[in-house]
């Protein structure tokens, strides 16, 4: 082979090799994209380890460090007493988040030069190795390790959320909120089968010196890799002008659905741009908040009316304090399943309502919920109160699946993965605004001798107004002026620039069409459906406790 030759061809991971050969099924993505997501989706199920690793010196009970102990020069390099759980939680989830906002829109414009392949691949190597420096973190008793490798992780999480964005919306023009809701789903389902298999590992490896998260978190590394590398190396791309059978653009073309390109630099400079981000911050601002204290909430508001007994929260003896615990998990459970199962059912749903007017029903819907979970906790009115906060949550999940869509619909698919690397700032924000909002209000509530099953009540109107403010922002929401779309001749310059030796992804597409074989897309639904189906069993199992049935 000449080295002219040798210089363009494909490699490996090369973007240009993934260009699918006729007859390739484009029902062989959306599983490659659930592989990554499912097990990215695990960090929102960290929360599992902080009680272990709360007392990993003690195995059975803390070992508290001394009163004076400082953060930063005791606790990050201590081996003689325990870490406590708002240093596990509040760093780790913060390191998280934060690098995923951060490298999802440092790497977005990087990751649609080199494909989803690569990208997909180089996050599976860092979230899995993220997890094994955390491993070390642990084995050595080390804070500032377990630090770090939840940051080398985060880089892992921005780049597989974002890997398999673009991609599936390429190949369901057509469907793109219901393409992009199955990635984003696995995203949210994830820790509902890695916190239940985590606890399992956990009590497997327990000894009478070990609480077994050094093991449990090996474990879930090499499964994580595994399924991470199915996916990635799964990828395909539809080659250029590419449409589904019998699907015609320009009759299926909805307002605000534009038919031309924007660029990723250009794009972040619209008003558009700035208003989309707003939505997804408030809205997810307003559910995350409700996420992250949904236990004490149902707890503090309803509690010994929850096991049939007439007494507040501080009244309750511990016995009775553990069962409305174990209800308060079931509770959790269910809300998870509605966080996930809404990502995919309110992103299939936009196909058909728009984009716009589905986040319209997210901040209206939401407004009259939130006003009205006050009344259903005075009332004593559990089921009604479970079920408004379960769809709060589905439209929390369905405002991260929708929003890819609606970024493709303004600005084009050429750099949406991109463009929604950037957005994901937004996410960032959110998890700062949320927590914060609800937990000021609460602290303030119970220093005014606000009793506890009272303290959410003026929290709901102010998120309620965190919804009010979406709504305006999402109704300002206008088409792209057709000044900020790129020329014919820039498309082509960033399709070379992209893609060099464009005549090599031309041969490798080309060829006789074979269709792809049944039992290869019935195995990968079922490689990402039984973990699936084993996550979504173990959850209500635990909801059932929610309404006696346990």
């Amino acid at each position: 082979m000449s080295a002219a030759n040798a210089s363009t061809s494909p490699g490996f991971l090369d973007k240009r090799h993934i260009i699918a050969r006729p007859g390739f099924t484009r029902w062989l993505v959306p599983p490659a994209a659930l592989a990554i997501h499912l097990c990215i989706g695990m960090a929102y199920g960290f929360s599992v380890f902080w009680l272990p690793l709360s007392k990993a010196i003690g195995i059975t009970k803390p070992v508290a460090c001394a009163k004076d102990a400082s953060l930063f020069f005791d606790y990050l390099t201590t081996t003689s007493c325990d870490w406590k759980v708002a240093q596990l939680q509040t760093w780790i989830y913060g390191l998280f988040f934060v690098f995923l906002g951060s490298s999802a829109a440092v790497w977005g414009g990087w990751l649609e030069r080199v494909g989803p392949r690569k990208a997909g691949v180089v996050a599976a190597v860092c979230w899995c190795a993220g997890i094994v420096v955390m491993a070390l973190g642990v084995s050595q008793h080390q804070l500032w390790i377990i630090w770090l490798g939840a940051a080398l992780g985060g880089i892992g999480l921005g780049l597989g959320y974002i890997s398999p964005v673009s991609t599936l919306i390429k190949w369901f023009p057509d469907r793109r909120g219901m393409a992009t809701g199955f990635a984003i789903m696995g995203f949210g389902g994830g820790a509902m089968i890695g916190a239940p298999l985590a606890d399992k590992l956990m009590k497997h490896f327990a000894t009478p010196t070990s609480v077994g998260v050094t093991q449990a978190l090996l474990v879930l590394a090499a499964i994580y890799f595994v399924f991470m590398m199915g996916g990635a190396l799964s990828y395909r791309l539809p080659p250029e002008d590419w449409k589904p059978k019998g699907w015609n653009p320009d009759q299926a073309r909805k307002p605000l659905v534009t038919a031309h390109q924007v660029h990723l630099d250009t794009a972040t400079w619209t008003p558009q741009f700035w208003l989309v981000w707003l939505v997804l911050m408030l809205n997810v601002s307003a559910g995350i908040g409700i996420l992250s204290m949904a236990s004490p909430i149902l707890q503090e508001v309803f509690a010994g009316r929850l096991i049939g007994v007439t007494a507040t929260y501080d009244q309750l003896a511990p016995p009775q304090l553990a069962i409305i615990t174990a209800i308060a998990a079931g509770f959790t459970g269910l809300l998870s399943l509605f966080n996930i199962v809404g990502r995919i059912f309110w992103a299939s749903l936009s196909d058909h309502l728009g984009r716009k007017a589905t986040y319209t029903v997210f901040f209206v819907l939401g407004i009259v919920l939130y006003c009205s979970i006050p009344w259903t906790a005075a009332g004593g009115l559990l089921p009604l109160f479970v079920l408004f906060f379960c769809i709060i949550l589905s439209m929390y999940g369905g405002g991260f699946a929708t929003v890819p869509a609606y970024l493709a619909d303004l600005f084009g698919t050429k750099m949406v993965g991109a463009i929604h690397g950037r957005l994901l700032t937004a996410w960032s924000a959110a998890g700062v605004l949320g927590p914060w909002l609800i937990g000021s209000f609460r602290e303030h509530q119970l220093s005014q001798g606000v009793p506890k099953a009272q303290v959410y009540s003026t929290t709901m109107y102010w998120l309620a107004g965190l919804l009010a403010l979406g709504f305006v922002c999402n109704l300002l929401i206008r088409p792209v002026p057709e000044s900020k779309n790129m020329t014919p001749q820039q498309i082509a310059e960033l399709d070379a620039a992209a893609a060099h030796g464009a005549a090599v992804s031309a041969a490798h597409a080309a060829g006789p069409t074979v269709p792809s074989p049944a039992w290869l897309v019935t195995a990968a639904w079922l490689a990402v459906g039984v973990p699936i189906a084993w996550g979504v069993w173990i959850t209500l199992q635990k909801a059932a406790i929610l309404f006696g049935l346990g």
